[in-house]
């Protein structure tokens, strides 16, 4: 699942927003939400959300203020904003931000279904997914009930959503109906690496996406790319990229001019 962090001050429409996502549009799912800029300045300070979708005009910070320095901390995050009839001008402003699109109050279930759909599409299309959904299986070992190559593209594509998640064999077996010895062979077979590899490859390319695209503390970009431990982390980074994190980070700021 996509992560979406949503920024509204009433409550109301913030609820009704978030349950018409749970409803309308299962591969995003919201992992935080703020009634005000400052919130969410801070839970975007311990979390790297796949979507912002905020209001234009609150207090204390509005949107604009809001999607401009959200944009600093993370240049790559898709945005959308929430406007009123008579505010178009913010929303062509929050344009000049890179704000992807912005929905009209009162929102209709359609129209955010379609701007879900595009981010979809650029998210997948980011990370280098498939669109397939986690094909349905028989739950045996037989190669010609599962059609391999659409299993196993769909256990990367949900690896690389969810480095942060539960990626036991036995959790994702269990997602594709079928027995984790059996999925550990094929995997094996159609990528030519071991899973608990694979795993790991991934889980490095997002510790490092984020050292370079965020200013995440060390111990969150552990945490967000599924290492539990920080010191285990560091350790590992070290190992695997012969520089620690911090060092990792700094070269690629010096090579950036900053």
């Amino acid at each position: 699942m996509y992560k979406v962090l949503l920024v509204e001050d009433e409550t109301v429409i913030r609820q009704g927003l978030r349950e018409l996502i749970v409803q309308a549009a299962p591969q995003f799912q919201v992992v935080g939400e703020a009634a005000s800029g400052a919130e969410a300045l801070e839970v975007l300070r311990c979390e790297v959300p796949d979507v912002l979708i905020t209001d234009i005009r609150m207090r204390e910070m509005d949107g604009l203020t809001l999607v401009s320095l959200a944009r600093e901390m993370y240049p790559d995050l898709l945005m959308l904003i929430i406007s009123g009839y008579g505010e178009f001008e913010y929303a062509r402003r929050a344009m000049e931000h890179g704000v992807l699109s912005y929905l009209l109050k009162p929102i209709e279930r359609h129209e955010l279904v379609k701007c879900l759909e595009k981010i979809q599409s650029l998210l997948d299309r980011r990370y280098g997914l498939s669109t397939l959904p986690i094909p349905e299986t028989s739950g045996t070992a037989n190669p010609e009930h599962g059609e391999p190559r659409k299993i196993i593209r769909s256990v990367k594509e949900h690896i690389h959503q969810h480095p942060d998640g539960d990626l036991r064999l036995q959790t994702v077996a269990s997602l594709v109906n079928l027995n984790p010895t059996y999925l550990s062979q094929l995997f094996k077979t159609e990528t030519g690496i071991n899973y608990s590899e694979y795993i790991a490859e991934a889980r490095m390319e997002r510790a490092k996406w984020l050292l370079v695209n965020t200013g995440l503390k060390i111990y969150d970009v552990a945490r967000l790319s599924g290492y539990q431990s920080p010191k285990h982390f560091m350790l590992v980074f070290k190992q695997q990229m012969g520089c620690t994190a911090g060092e990792y980070r700094d070269g690629y700021g010096m090579q950036r001019g900053e």
